[in-house]
């Protein structure tokens, strides 16, 4: 029998070498936009004194009962979405993240409210955030908000919001 940890921690993996494969492939183009330029100065200011460690963390709540697949789901579609976000948002920050090794911490909720209030907080901040709403399709109620993915940032930025979580 498997352990949650133990899925998240590999489909997290294999979420991570094919967004890393993927990015590796894409072309590159010689000039930056002034916009991305402009973002990516703002992520170097804002994180400049924080450290060298980036992470991402995906926050799940437990009280919706989700089958291990279901997480595993759920934190995927997460932490893509984090990461799209992140690289318009706060391509700097992504980069730092993957040159670090692209860490992702899955991390347990009791409730919504829970979640909602580390949301908040986390937007308060500047942190980069992705909220995942289920469809509904399977097991859960349609518009369920199922996983909260922070960052990629600072580890203590994100310790910031959710240090005082366990894991998942």
């Amino acid at each position: 029998m498997f352990d949650n940890t133990l899925l998240t921690g590999v489909l997290a993996t294999l979420v991570s070498f094919v967004l890393g494969y993927t990015l590796a492939k894409a072309p590159r183009s010689g000039s930056k936009k002034s916009s991305d330029a402009d973002t990516d100065d703002a992520t170097e200011n804002v994180f400049a004194d924080i450290g060298d460690e980036f992470k991402m963390v995906l926050v799940v709540r437990t009280d919706l009962k989700m089958t291990k697949g279901k997480i595993g789901a759920q934190c995927g579609h997460a932490a893509v979405g984090a990461f799209e976000s992140a690289m318009k948002k706060t391509p700097g920050a992504v980069r730092k993240w993957q040159h670090s090794g692209q860490a992702k911490i899955a991390l347990k909720v009791d409730n919504e409210t829970e979640m909602m209030e580390i949301y908040r907080t986390a937007r308060a901040n500047n942190l980069n955030c992705c909220l995942i709403r289920d469809a509904g399709r399977t097991q859960i109620e349609p518009n369920s908000k199922t996983v909260l993915a922070v960052g990629p940032a600072p580890n203590a930025a994100v310790d910031s919001v959710t240090g005082h979580l366990k894991l998942l």
